[in-house]
């Protein structure tokens, strides 16, 4: 890069010399990615490792980690392009499509929602109870007392939502807020958790899995949140009877764990990576040894639950 500004701009050398490093000093991630014997380079969206057949268990581990550490912020956008209107006598209502994308580059994982005027003010009403400072000048999308279900009127609602959702994912504090998070997962999860404890695995997996590419986005701020979610993932895999994908979904959820800090998650998982290292001929040995510093830590002396009791106890009515 230094080259190509010589030959460009040499008569600003000096100049663009000192902004170039100032520049460099701001992108620098606040904590560089921890050393591995293979030096991961990490490909631009995350992609997961597309052979981990021949991955140590502690290779996987090294390489989400490396991932965590490449994250840059993510700005999103929210569309909504269509509306369907569902009649069930004798109730009618309209439901909003929401797209989710990642601007600022091709998003390869569009999520799409649907919710109804209903979802949208509950979402404004659990907002206003922390919020209402920052929203006095927020005007909601309101219904008309007649003539809601034209077509001119439907699509007046659709732009401003799509305009609410902006405006508030704009605000800090209400798009890292559970309110807001929750709009955008809770039905979902509620319905991918209701499936797992049925045993509709390969129906739960689908859900979940779109659930944590939207979480994904969501949480920028706090990786840790998807920790729950993969859980939720590693032991429908599991149970579908792949090991090999269950292992790396596992390894994704510890990287989002730090090694020195508590979770009610983490006890567990290590267990059950342990377990899959064994089936998959891994390495386990670091594993082993973070879950008897953590035990030791804890002073853990009865029986924990397993990793599939802690996930079916999620969104229990």
């Amino acid at each position: 890069m230094g080259d190509s500004l010589n030959n460009d701009q040499a008569g600003l050398g000096a100049a663009v010399s000192s902004s170039v490093s100032r520049l460099s000093l701001e992108e620098k991630p606040a904590e560089a990615a921890p050393a591995s014997p293979q030096h991961w380079t990490v490909p631009d969206g995350d992609v997961s490792p597309s052979s981990s057949s021949s991955m140590t268990t502690k290779e996987l581990q090294e390489y989400w980690r490396a991932v965590k550490s490449q994250r840059k912020p993510v700005k999103l956008l929210f569309e909504i392009p269509s509306t369907r209107t569902v009649e069930h006598y004798p109730s009618r209502y309209v439901v909003y499509k929401i797209v989710i994308i990642k601007s600022g580059s091709y998003d390869d994982k569009k999520v799409s929602i649907e919710r109804r005027y209903t979802d949208f003010e509950r979402l404004h009403q659990n907002l206003l109870k922390d919020f209402s400072e920052e929203l006095e000048d927020l005007l909601f999308p309101r219904k008309r007392l007649t003539c809601n279900f034209t077509q001119e009127n439907i699509n007046e609602r659709r732009m401003a939502f799509q305009e609410y959702l902006g405006t508030l994912y704009g605000m800090k504090c209400i798009r890292r807020s559970g309110a807001f998070m929750a709009f955008f997962t809770h039905p979902e999860l509620k319905e991918a958790y209701s499936c797992l404890r049925g045993g509709q695995y390969a129906k739960a997996l689908g859900l979940l899995m779109q659930i944590n590419d939207l979480q994904e986005k969501l949480t920028q701020h706090s990786p840790a949140l998807r920790v729950p979610t993969l859980c939720a993932l590693l032991v429908c895999h599991k149970d579908l009877e792949d090991i090999t994908r269950a292992c790396q979904v596992g390894e994704e959820a510890l990287s989002l764990l730090p090694r020195n800090k508590r979770h009610r998650y983490k006890c567990a998982l290590l267990d059950t990576l342990v377990d899959l290292g064994y089936e998959l001929g891994h390495d386990v040995t670091h594993l082993q040894e973070e879950l008897s510093e953590i035990k030791e830590a804890q002073k853990m002396q009865t029986a924990q639950l397993s990793l599939k009791e802690l996930v079916v106890q999620e969104f229990v009515d």
